[in-house]
């Protein structure tokens, strides 16, 4: 993947993130249960994202499981989402090819090794917390509330409008076509 393909994503992890964290600020106060299962699924996207953080700076692991034993408030979670979106985009755009390329070995939570390159682990972060994100949208269907549309194809018409604009229409077969000589 390039890398600037690989920056879009974190991107639009950034602000699917910041869109769902919105909606659930909003949620009424007869969802606490919902709400606590939703802070619950977040807090363990966000505790993966700074185990895999911690093994891309060679750093200690700060936890030693895949979720904590207390539960945040939405706000601080937020808070600590933000700054962990922040550092994701940041280091996705330091890195070149040869950098995604590169391998790292560390330890699973449950003390299995591992081994993946750099853009393995990446794609894995985007990846795990679009799955995750899913599930939060599930539990929101389920009272009935929609869930914001986690979508690439959203964030990037968003982020640049001029990707709406109407292209020049060609034939579908003008591509595959080649004129005769």
């Amino acid at each position: 993947m390039s890398p600037t393909t690989l920056r879009s994503l974190f991107g639009y992890k950034s602000w699917a993130n910041q869109e769902l964290f919105s909606a659930l600020a909003g949620l009424p106060a007869e969802h606490a249960e919902h709400l606590h299962t939703c802070i619950r699924t977040l807090n363990h996207i966000y505790v993966v994202d700074r185990i895999f953080k911690a093994h891309l700076s060679a750093e200690p692991r700060p936890f030693d499981a895949t979720n904590t034993k207390s539960t945040p408030t939405l706000a601080q979670l937020w808070s600590d989402v933000a700054a962990t979106d922040a550092w994701y985009e940041q280091y996705a755009a330091s890195l070149s090819a040869t950098n995604l390329a590169e391998v790292i070995d560390f330890e699973f939570t449950d003390g299995d090794s591992g081994r993946m390159s750099r853009e393995e682990i990446l794609l894995h972060v985007i990846a795990h917390g679009g799955y995750h994100r899913g599930n939060v949208g599930q539990v929101l269907k389920s009272i009935s509330l929609p869930p914001p549309r986690d979508l690439y194809t959203k964030f990037l018409h968003q982020s640049e409008p001029a990707r709406r604009e109407a292209p020049t229409r060609r034939s579908p077969l003008s591509s595959h076509v080649k004129p005769h000589e």
